[in-house]
């Protein structure tokens, strides 16, 4: 499907929005390349944003497993840079809902008559599959296929990431951290150059972070389990924290929740105890109650179920020793 600019532009925002970052507008909306900025905390990035749709190639001249963008619509025959922020030319392939980005500092001239730029199917294939997948274009030139559950990675990493190019040795590992991020450890992830190196630890760590989310949300359809909520307010949590020594990216070691109940669960003000029921602490009620913070607490616990929602995967749903350990981890006096 060939999706109009807006439409382009909104799928963007969502996928920024869902990686937990705010958007501000540094230009109007409507006018393309669209120009943003996107912060979250004390981090803040201004980008230029180049995006057309991905489409065949051109033509009987090239193969039926190219895709391309075919670079219309410009008010210059040049990309134009963001002073002080990046520069992103993005494609969309809505079929698999992936994004392709492409190096502005390979493409930073006059672009000609009838410019494009392509990208292998078999990479965005890739992407669809695994998250992510990077495309050698030869002559160091690095073309990026990413889920929209990767596009705040991506602006994060852009220019260490098409650097890849440069080092055969740090694209191997690159490519083998993208096809399974398990399979390679720390010690494996040396790269000949620090900037590449920091990027395929990020990289490793956010397709892990990336596949248990869709998991756990898929297995959720989305739902927060303890209120039942959609609306594209829900995370997915670690029932036993990640850092804890026992602590795993397994789907049953997760749970949907929306962002409060997310909160308050890690806050040890509501816990799930071993017969899937949603219960309050009382012991944090009654510390709060001390110092007078308990005012709504009967409008929060109107909206809490009795029983989490669960998965109809069995394999799924929060394993009975992930519980025990959490709520021992969790139930004290905060």
């Amino acid at each position: 499907m060939v999706l109009r600019k807006t439409a382009l532009l909104n799928i963007m925002t969502r996928s920024i929005a869902r990686c937990g970052w705010n958007i501000l507008y540094l230009s109007d909306p409507r006018i393309h390349p669209f120009r943003l900025q996107i912060y979250r905390d004390d981090e803040s990035y201004r980008i230029r944003v180049y995006i057309w749709n991905l489409t065949h190639g051109g033509g009987m001249a090239r193969p039926r497993s190219e895709y391309r963008i075919q670079i219309t619509g410009l008010s210059t025959d040049y990309f134009e840079p963001e002073v002080d922020g990046k520069t992103l030319i993005l494609g969309w392939w809505d079929e698999a809902e992936v994004f392709a980005g492409f190096d502005y500092n390979k493409h930073s001239g006059t672009l000609g008559s009838s410019p494009s730029i392509q990208i292998r199917e078999q990479y965005l294939r890739n992407a669809h599959l695994n998250g992510f997948s990077a495309c050698n274009k030869g002559n160091k030139e690095i073309a990026i296929a990413f889920k929209p559950s990767f596009f705040v990675e991506y602006i994060k990493t852009l220019e260490a990431l098409h650097s890849f190019g440069e080092s055969e040795l740090d694209l191997n590992i690159l490519e083998t951290v993208a096809e399974n991020p398990d399979l390679i450890n720390d010690t494996q992830t040396e790269a000949t150059d620090w900037s590449r190196q920091t990027v395929i630890v990020s990289v490793r760590k956010r397709l892990r972070d990336a596949s248990f989310q869709e998991r756990v949300l898929t297995a959720y359809n989305h739902h927060c389990a303890m209120c039942g909520v959609q609306l594209d307010l829900v995370q997915a949590a670690h029932i036993i924290p990640v850092s804890h020594e026992e602590g795993t990216d397994q789907t049953s070691n997760g749970i949907a929740l929306c962002a409060l109940h997310h909160y308050a669960y890690d806050r040890g003000l509501i816990f799930i105890d071993e017969e899937y029921s949603v219960e309050i602490n009382q012991n944090k009620i009654d510390n709060l109650r001390s110092i007078s913070r308990d005012d709504g607490l009967e409008e929060f616990s109107d909206a809490l179920r009795a029983l989490i929602i669960l998965p109809p995967t069995i394999s799924d749903r929060p394993h009975v020793d992930c519980l025990r350990i959490a709520n021992r981890l969790r139930l004290t006096v905060l």
